[in-house]
């Protein structure tokens, strides 16, 4: 083990707020990143508001996404906050930024002209809600916009009820994970002797991409996709079914062979003999008649007896946990996915770790998410201003 992170000696200025930007960073600090994250004076980044929950005086939502960081409260509405910024970004190896318009950007000379201008090498990524170029270009877009006109909302919920949001912030998480693609991908080509380039990433279209083998599905049709409830419109029996105490459980009989496996265990070696079942094309096409019978099959025992039996026959399946169950999960602590870091206000903390196990250079997490303007003087001395000069900025409300 070298013990080096992946990212170690790599700059990354943040000037992103809400979830897609931070979470994009916060990954990148998980890699090992310096990540200098810039908010505005006295109010700070917008999920230090989105609650309640708290723990302490800070928002549950802005803890879960902004550790491995350094924070500094800028007003980049001042000359003095724009140069310093430039400052900053001067030997930076990435900037983020979510202003929402082009102008804007222009305005506080942080557009990618004027940046990439001051440094060559800087990898500049853009996250809005539609991109920086399009007829809706500039337009604001937020995650429940992005979920709903993506076609994913329309496709959620029960068959015959109504459209139905993912309960978590998908949009922003999606986007945010292209966004740590692109940016890699950015620095490696850059470092086989490229220069830096401009990264442009939308909420709509990482949503999109959401809808793969449905899309592929109307590509093919030429009509829409049914709502299915849990139903899967290319693989049968998979979907949630009810045991005999009630519990639900995920059924996944994701091909021929599990088919032939699940049949030989429930006592039913008939049902993968049978003519309209024995292929996963004849299951589909004769759903209507096969679902009834696994399902009475399944109300036989509990649902604890059909995961032992099935997964020792490699039938895939899993209860259907509540959050508690998950994050309880023996399996998932053991592999250190519940993160824990002391923070000097709130005691420990605890957020879900990037799952990316690397064997030699793994993740490592060292920063408590900052408080606002927590690092504010220290990275203003790396910078080179004299403790007078931080005074003054910070009298004259530039850095906080």
């Amino acid at each position: 083990m070298s013990g080096k992170a992946p990212l170690a000696g790599i700059k990354v200025v943040d000037q992103t707020q809400a979830l897609a930007g931070p979470y994009t960073t916060m990954i990148l600090g998980d890699l090992g990143a310096d990540v200098i994250k810039i908010e505005k004076p006295g109010i700070g980044d917008n999920s230090r508001q989105w609650a309640p929950p708290y723990i302490g005086d800070q928002s549950c939502y802005y803890l879960a996404v902004n550790r491995n960081k350094r924070g500094i409260a800028l007003n980049i509405r001042d000359d003095r906050g724009r140069e310093f910024l430039r400052n900053l970004v001067a030997d930076a190896d990435v900037f983020l930024t979510n202003l929402r318009t082009t102008e804007a950007l222009q305005r506080h000379g942080i557009d990618y002209e004027t940046l990439s201008a001051l440094n060559p090498r800087l990898v500049y990524t853009s996250i809005s809600g539609y991109g920086r170029r399009g007829p809706r270009a500039g337009q604001p877009g937020y995650d429940l916009v992005s979920q709903a006109e993506s076609g994913t909302v329309a496709l959620t919920g029960d068959v015959d009820g109504a459209p139905m949001r993912f309960p978590t912030p998908i949009a922003d998480m999606t986007c945010g994970l292209f966004s740590v693609i692109g940016i890699l991908a950015a620095l490696r080509t850059r470092d086989q002797g490229g220069a830096g380039q401009f990264i442009d990433m939308s909420l709509q279209e990482g949503q999109m991409t959401w809808l793969a083998n449905l899309a592929g599905e109307y590509f093919a049709e030429g009509a829409d996709p049914p709502r299915r409830g849990n139903r899967h419109p290319q693989v049968v029996p998979y979907e949630a079914v009810q045991a005999s105490d009630g519990d639900w459980f995920m059924l996944g009989v994701a091909s021929d062979n599990v088919w032939d496996a699940f049949c030989r265990q429930v006592d039913r070696e008939d049902l993968a003999a049978d003519e309209r079942f024995i292929t996963n094309a004849d299951r589909i096409a004769n759903y209507d008649a096969l679902l009834p019978i696994v399902r009475d099959i399944i109300r036989g025992k509990t649902c604890d007896d059909w995961l032992t039996e099935l997964r020792a026959v490699g039938v895939p399946c899993g209860r259907i946990n509540t959050v508690a169950e998950a994050l309880g999960d023996p399996h998932v602590i053991e592999r250190g996915f519940i993160v824990e870091l002391e923070h000097p206000a709130l005691g420990l903390i605890k957020s879900l770790a990037t799952p990316i196990h690397l064997a030699d250079t793994p993740l490592v997490y060292r920063r408590h998410p900052p408080r606002l303007g927590e690092h504010s003087n220290e990275v203003a001395t790396e910078l080179g201003y004299s403790p007078a000069d931080i005074a003054q900025l910070r009298a004259d409300g530039i850095l906080a």
